[in-house]
């Protein structure tokens, strides 16, 4: 395993593994015992960045989530685990009751909200303090000062350590950075966004995103992260949930001319490399230019094997810029 430092502040930075695992659906779609087996495994490879949310999984059941940091509360105390492994969560997107979703009856972001979901999730992951917490939407409805000094409030209690944003318009992120800096505040430092080798179309409007997807790393985020060096990118959804070896699966927004050509540029270093696509992916994202670290899910031991190995694969320049280059 390779390890990477988020965070810049020496009090609340830490030194995680360049693989995060994502737990979204376990405890729910993926039993008890195969999380367990996962989890296990991906600590023995030496990885230590586990990724939840307060919401996870609502929509398995249709109630307000939970279920994942409840399973990895029970995983922890039953292995002994401590702050050497990282648990990274969100707040914000929480229905607010049974039924319904973040699109129209969300927890949100209040100085309220905040205190009260932390709290929840530190009780439900059977932790004193939270190692990072992310806003996991925008709340237009809340002044973001006020979210601002409600995430800062808990970072100089000691409940939480870093602070991260997910699926945010890139001007709201450093909107919110700044006013943080203008009050000497902590702010944000972690930003969790949609990212693969495929690009999306990102016009396209969502019953969240009127306007077009705020969910993936887009140019405007990605220049932003050169500007910005102390920020890290976790990239969700790396491998599009099985589609770059599963076709049917490609989600609709990646369905343009642009595809194909990226698609075979990948298929042709696969081949270089005697590695699979998944491999391929993890590894352009793992040893490029800008701090990405790929959050993957899996529902097996196997599919973690096959993520893990990623980690070694070292891309020529030239694979990297044949990859870079399609479109």
């Amino acid at each position: 395993m390779k390890y990477r430092t988020i965070g810049t502040d020496p009090r609340t930075r830490r030194e995680v593994s360049v693989l995060a695992l994502g737990a979204m659906l376990f405890g729910s779609v993926t039993d008890e015992k195969t999380s367990f087996a996962v989890l296990d495994r991906y600590v023995e490879a030496g990885g230590t960045f586990i990724d939840t949310s307060d919401n996870y999984a609502f929509w398995t059941d249709g109630g307000q989530g939970g279920q994942s940091e409840e399973l990895l509360g029970r995983w922890r105390r039953s292995r002994g685990i401590g702050d050497e492994i990282v648990i990274a969560t969100k707040l914000g997107a929480r229905p607010l009751a049974p039924g319904s979703s973040y699109v129209d009856n969300r927890e949100g972001l209040s100085a309220k909200v905040i205190r009260e979901s932390a709290e929840r999730s530190r009780e439900r992951l059977g932790v004193e303090k939270l190692d990072l917490l992310y806003a996991h939407i925008e709340d237009h409805k809340v002044p973001l000062q006020e979210t601002v000094e409600g995430f800062a409030a808990l970072v100089a209690e000691g409940t939480v350590g870093l602070l991260g944003a997910s699926n945010h318009a890139t001007w709201r992120v450093e909107r919110a950075r700044a006013l943080a800096a203008a009050a000497g505040l902590p702010g944000y430092e972690v930003l969790q966004y949609a990212h693969t080798l495929l690009r999306p179309r990102t016009d396209v409007p969502e019953g969240l995103f009127p306007d077009g997807s705020l969910g993936h790393a887009g140019p405007d985020l990605l220049s932003y992260l050169r500007a910005e060096p102390g920020l890290t990118l976790v990239a969700y959804s790396p491998l599009l949930k099985g589609a770059y070896t599963r076709p049917e699966r490609l989600p609709a927004d990646f369905d343009h001319p642009g595809t194909p050509t990226r698609l075979a540029a990948l298929r042709e270093v696969a081949r270089e490399t005697g590695a699979t696509l998944n491999q391929v992916v993890l590894a352009w994202q793992l040893g490029g230019e800008l701090p990405i670290i790929p959050l993957a899910g899996v529902s097996s031991v196997a599919q973690l094997e096959e993520n893990l190995a990623a980690v070694d694969l070292d891309l020529t320049a030239d694979q990297r810029a044949r990859l870079d280059a399609a479109h």
